[in-house]
């Protein structure tokens, strides 16, 4: 059943993805939206704060990607028993191209460690995103919801920046 949810929430991702542009990631949809911002070091990287703000903030197709992308590197990161990198030092590819390419490959990984586990496997005690561990399975679950998620908001995104005539 999680490959399946995940096959159907990637052909949806398989459908936005790659008709990403970098003006569509960079489109601030609201005053205040967090974004990816290009620093002094010359690396792209999210607006953030902790505790995050009660209402959140609007977000571009931009840091979603980042989004996506920083989770499910730390998610890969923990089913290989590495330590994942801190949020802060994951920065965004940079242009759409990069990130669908960044986001492409995370989901070929991911789906090739669950190809590579047994039902008896998703019972199994995963670090991650929780504190505590918890099976496996539920970890997959929560992937499939999470990039459900982010692949819908870049969806509803994608079709408001077209609906408005491609604002700059």
């Amino acid at each position: 059943m999680l490959r399946w949810q995940l096959q159907w929430v990637w052909s949806l991702a398989e459908y936005h993805l790659p008709a990403l542009t970098d003006d569509q990631c960079r489109w601030e949809p609201a005053p205040g939206s967090w974004t990816v911002r290009r620093r002094a070091d010359g690396l792209w990287r999210p607006d953030w704060a902790e505790p995050e703000p009660d209402p959140a903030p609007a977000v571009t197709i931009g840091w979603i990607t980042w989004h996506l992308g920083w989770w499910w590197s730390a998610t890969l990161d923990h089913s290989a028993g590495r330590q994942p990198p801190p949020r802060e030092d994951v920065p965004w590819p940079g242009t759409a191209a990069a990130a669908v390419e960044w986001i492409t490959d995370l989901h070929g990984q991911w789906k090739a460690f669950l190809d590579g586990r047994t039902e008896s496997d998703l019972d199994e005690a995963f670090p991650f995103p929780w504190l505590q561990p918890r099976p496996l399975s539920l970890a997959a679950a929560w992937v499939n919801g999470e990039l459900t998620k982010n692949v819908a908001e870049i969806g509803v995104l994608r079709h408001t920046w077209e609906a408005l005539g491609r604002p700059s």
